[in-house]
Parts: C-alpha cells; structure tokens; sequence
C-alpha cells in the first residue's frame, strides 16, 4: 500500500478475517483510537501513547467485522484525542484530502476518510460525537453515518464523551455502507417506508448561498420520492444555544474523563485543542442543570418528530471544506456553523448519514438524512435505493 495521502498512522497493524460473511474480501481502516490487542492506540497524541498499556484484547467492533470476512488494513490518523473538526495534527502531520488536497480532510476520523477517499481501503471505522465521522465524510466526499446513539457497542474504544460517543463508519458507495451496517447493527423489523420529509430552516440557514443552491434541488429530489417536504423550526432556542448546551455536557464528560490524566501527565497539545481541553477542566456539574433539561427536552421533541417514518434533511457542512491554512477567528466561525449542524443528532441521539452530493468551489459538500431512533438499517437502505436511481444527481458519489 502507498499511503501518499497520509492516512495510517500504523499501516503494519494488520489482522485476517476469522470468518466469512457480508464483508468477505474488504478491507478496512481503524481509527487509533480502538482496541487491537497488542497495540497501544495512540489517540493522535504522543503523549497519550508513551503512558498506555496495549490492549489485552480486540475492540467488540473490530471482532465483529473480522468474523464478517473483512481484513483489517492499518490504524488510521486522529485528531488529538478526537477533540476536533478540522483533522489537523500537530505532532502527526494532516491527512490529504484526495478530492481536495488545497483543503483540510476533516476530523476527528480524518485519517479513515482519507483512507476511503483515496481508495487505500474499501471501508474505514471511525468515531462521530460531535460530527467527527460526518463531516471528514462530507469533505472528503464519501458517504458516512453516525449511528443512533449506542446502537453499535463501544467496547474497547478510548472515550471522549460516552453520553454522546458513537462509532460510525465510511465507505465510497452507499451499497458498502449499508453492508457494513448490516454486519454491526442490529437485526430490526422493517417497518414502514419513510412518509414525512421536514426541512429545518435554521438548519439551511447554516450553508452559504452557494452550497444551499446546489444541495436544495437534490434535496427536492429526494422529497419527490417521499412527500412534499415541510419546512419547520427544530430549534426555536435557537441552533447556536443548541451548540452551547451540546457543547457544555460534553465538556463536562470530557474533563471528568480525561482531566486526571491530563493534570498527572501535562501532555502537549496543539495550542487551540490545549485551549478546548482547559475549558472543559473548568466546567461544574453543579451548574448544568439548564443544560441538562433543554438537552432532555431537544431528545424528546426530535424523537417524537421522527417517530414512525419522519426524516430530517439538512447540510451536512456549511460549504466546501475550508483550506488547510484556516486559522484564527475564521476557523472558530467555521467551526460553530459546523457544530450548529452537528449538535441536532448529537443532543438527540438519531442515526443520520450524509450523501456526498455535489461540489462547491472544485470541492465537496454533503447532504444529509436523520431518521428516527433505532431506524439505522432502514435508513442506509433507503439511501442505498434513492442512490441507486439517481446517482447522476450526485457529484462525489
């Protein structure tokens, strides 16, 4: 393998199926931040690697696919402790964005998108809880999915914050994606088909002009095949408190998981993640009982409204990915629009994929789906149809 793109971080971490079944004869990549046994994962941070042990045995993910006839082809690169959106490392180098190599790959699972992306594996593993397979997805242009909140185990994977944690994965086609969740989700009923599309205008309001007239008639197109589409406020708190609350409790999962560690250890980090990493050490259980609520309530009323065949669509990134020069106040802006789009499936727990559906600027942007709870597998199934007759809509497919 020539991974001129930067992807792996260890491409010598290799493992053989264990047995035969829906993934016979693909290979994956892993985000380094999962458990194979006799490997320290690094977690994009040198630091992190030279005080952990290796793993005593494989992640629950890792064996799951294994036995599905999938090769395990390489760890792939991590933002630092998966607590950033752009896929930047400051010790390990940027992954290339093989659709756009000018523009960041986006993070936290930057590595496992560029790995698909580039055709260096036929699928990657990666984790999403605040957007982290979603957006490197969508910039990377590829489909991907975060997976209802716990509907994939994950057993021997290094925390971020667990109440929103997921482990998602990515894939060049909407067919592989849907075999790939097959293998890792859970049996469910069919159920009916999808009969309600809303579109969430504060939602829409995130994308530059440019991108929301691109994405807007493929997301036409695809409320032609369900109903007319409904245009709605999700969020009359407005996205930005949606992003403060989502952002408050993670903190606080992150500092109560990761602050020991940090304070016993003073590990180097790039200087706006070292910045993160402080915020969330200061953060107080006891004052988060506003956020704790309106989090229980965004839960509730996203669920009910999807409930029994309602989707969201929506951008997945404000627009193309940004250079990889980005910096400053115009990175932080970026990262708040991006967030803003994020928090919706992060606070409520929905499944949603992005569709890479057209290019802006000589890059990709992405189009997403959020379905109800639990309805994973009949959501990568309908993408995987809707795909499938009109795959001359989609630029990046």
């Amino acid at each position: 393998m020539n991974d001129s793109w930067n992807a792996f971080f260890r491409e010598d971490i290799r493992l053989e199926a264990t047995g035969s079944g829906l993934l016979d004869g693909k290979t994956f990549g892993l985000k380094d931040v999962f458990a194979v046994k006799g490997h320290v994962s690094g977690a994009g941070n040198p630091d992190w690697l030279r005080t952990h042990e290796p793993a005593e045995r494989n992640a629950a993910v890792v064996d799951r696919l294994l036995a599905q006839g999938a090769r395990l082809r390489g760890m792939t690169h991590t933002d630092e402790l998966m607590y950033s959106l752009n896929g930047q490392n400051f010790h390990y180098g940027t992954p290339i964005n093989p659709k756009a190599p000018d523009r960041l790959p986006g993070g936290s699972s930057s590595g496992s998108a560029v790995a698909v992306a580039a055709g260096l594996t036929d699928f990657a593993i990666g984790t999403d809880t605040g957007g982290s397979v979603r957006v490197p997805s969508a910039y990377c242009g590829i489909y991907g999915i975060r997976p209802t909140h716990g509907a994939v185990t994950a057993d021997g994977l290094i925390p971020l914050a667990p109440r929103f944690d997921t482990v998602g994965w990515m894939a060049r086609n909407a067919r592989l994606l849907l075999q790939v969740g097959e293998a890792l989700l859970p049996d469910a009923a069919a159920g009916g088909g999808f009969t309600r599309l809303y579109w969430p205008e504060e939602a829409w309001a995130m994308a530059d002009e440019p991108s929301a007239a691109l994405l807007k008639p493929i997301a036409e197109r695809l409320a032609a095949d369900i109903a007319p589409p409904e245009a709605i406020t999700v969020a009359p708190e407005g996205l930005d408190e949606w992003m403060r609350v989502f952002r408050v409790l993670q903190g606080l999962e992150i500092g109560e998981i990761h602050g020991a560690w940090i304070k016993r250890e003073s590990p180097v980090f790039e200087p706006s993640i070292a910045e993160r990493f402080d915020w969330a050490a200061g953060l107080k259980r006891s004052e988060s009982e506003g956020e704790e609520r309106l989090c229980r309530e965004i839960r509730a009323r996203l669920r009910g409204l999807l409930a029994d065949g309602g989707l969201l669509v929506l951008p997945t990134i404000p627009g193309p990915p940004p250079h990889r020069d980005i910096g400053g106040k115009a990175n932080e802006e970026r990262r708040s629009r991006t967030m803003q789009l994020s928090c919706i499936a992060g606070l409520s727990g929905l499944p949603q994929v992005t569709i890479p559906a057209a290019a802006a600027d000589g890059a990709p942007i992405g189009l997403s789906v959020i379905a109800g709870a639990g309805e994973d597998l009949k959501l990568l199934r309908w993408v995987d149809g809707w795909t499938s007759r009109h795959s001359s809509l989609l630029a990046q497919s």
